[in-house]
């Protein structure tokens, strides 16, 4: 027997990691992409996460061993410490599990994991009750971007009652998860007790949930198409850095969705629920010499002239702080960011890094007089909240060589040129 519905069609010329903790799902997965020999010659393997959250989860990694024994499949096995926060301990899990994941991968890679229709019908009903939008409701993607490589789930249109048929057709043995029957974990529940009530009176529950959850995703790429658009519009060269202006011109709903992906591109936590109205009331609005900003989970917009600026909040660096510096390795400074010297080994001179006390002046290339830092700054258009804690690079007879990496005192800028060095100033981006 083989699994109805062609669930390989689409099967990547690529090497394989199969996901594998030794349950139904994952079982039937491996077991059926091993029967092909083009795949086993693409490569073909396994990695077992060891959650150490179960009693058994030594016995668990004996049977996945012995099934992949039995395949001819290597298999990686990857403890790994699960650290519940307030998400709770299925999201936990999942983190840790894409992280061990993640270190396995390298470019090319497809990760392959065996959710199917019943998982992605769970989903959709979870997200609808959550409220969540087009995007929520798409649900668990076939295919996306993961790590170096990409991650495939090829049973999503497949039943588990499918997966059970293969499975006792072929003798399978598969591990049986205790906590699966919890039903304090509200996927378990929506499986035990929901959805069989919706199956009584509607047969096609889970097929209905899994073709809504199709549409939705089709829509979302629509809508993604058309953001990605409207976010090229409202951006130029410096990621961080979205036109308030353009963004003006956009619906509000197109708004809202290219903030959100804005920020996603960017590495930075997601937006809260009322982040996009706090944005639009209080930054879009902001006069051009205001400082207002928005703040949530170590991230932060500020509205600068007529932009938005994003980044990680930037601890302030102590006030009298400095450190002598010869440039062998990156300084780390106290708020996190960094500087480091690229291109030479060492500074020319004995130099001492600091921040901005007043009253400090540089003599930039071809110019035969002196500015001040603060005029400088101002020139170079410094957002006012970034100016306090720039490292200043200072000489022995403490004149400023370096502001950072945005200016550079004639005769360091003369040394960089000659070596072939640059000087990288590294904001925190965490």
């Amino acid at each position: 027997m083989t699994i109805p519905g062609h669930p390989f069609h689409d099967r990547p010329d690529a090497p394989l990691l199969v996901g594998f903790s030794g349950g139904l799902d994952s079982t039937v997965l491996l077991n059926a992409l091993a029967r092909d020999p083009a795949v086993r010659r693409s490569g073909l393997r396994a990695v077992h996460i060891h959650h150490g959250m179960q009693a058994d989860a030594d016995r668990w990694t004996v049977h996945c061993n012995a099934v992949c024994d039995s395949l001819g499949i290597p298999l990686d096995t990857i403890r790994v410490a699960v650290r519940v926060d307030g998400r709770g301990a299925e999201a936990a899990a999942r983190d840790a599990r894409h992280a061990a994941f993640s270190g396995l991968m390298e470019r090319g890679d497809v990760l392959v994991l065996g959710h199917h229709r019943d998982d992605q019908a769970e989903t959709f009903l979870l997200r609808a009750l959550r409220g969540s939008g087009v995007d929520g409701l798409a649900s668990i993607p076939r295919w996306r971007e993961f790590a170096p490589g990409r991650l495939w789930r090829p049973l999503l249109d497949t039943s588990r009652g499918t997966l059970l048929s293969y499975a006792t057709a072929h003798g399978l043995r598969w591990i049986e998860d205790p906590s699966n029957t919890d039903s304090s974990f509200d996927r378990n529940f929506v499986r035990q007790q929901v959805l069989p009530l919706l199956r009584s009176r509607w047969p096609g529950t889970e097929s209905a949930f899994a073709r809504s959850a199709a549409l939705c995703g089709e829509a979302q790429q629509l809508l993604d198409d058309g953001d990605a658009s409207a976010l090229a519009a409202c951006t130029g060269r410096n990621p961080r850095v979205l036109s308030r202006a353009a963004l003006r011109t956009l619906s509000a709903a197109r708004r809202a969705r290219v903030l959100r992906r804005w920020i996603a591109g960017l590495g930075l936590p997601a937006l809260p629920a009322h982040g996009v109205a706090r944005i639009e009331s209080d930054l879009l609005p902001a006069r051009a010499d205001a400082s207002a900003r928005f703040q949530w989970s170590g991230a932060v917009i500020h509205a600068w002239r007529d932009d938005l600026l994003a980044g990680a909040m930037q601890g302030a660096v102590p006030e009298g702080w400095k450190a002598t510096w010869d440039g062998r390795e990156p300084l780390s400074l106290p708020n996190g960011s960094r500087l480091a010297l690229e291109g030479a080994p060492v500074l020319p001179w004995p130099c001492q890094v600091t921040t901005r006390r007043g009253g400090e002046r540089i003599t930039l290339p071809g110019r035969t007089h002196s500015h001040s830092l603060k005029h400088l700054l101002q020139e170079l258009d410094v957002p006012p909240w970034q100016r306090p804690n720039l490292p200043l690079l200072m000489g022995t007879d403490d004149s400023v060589l370096a502001v950072a990496d945005l200016a550079y005192a004639k005769e360091f800028a003369a040394w960089l040129d000659l070596h072939g060095a640059t000087l990288r100033w590294l904001p925190r981006s965490d």
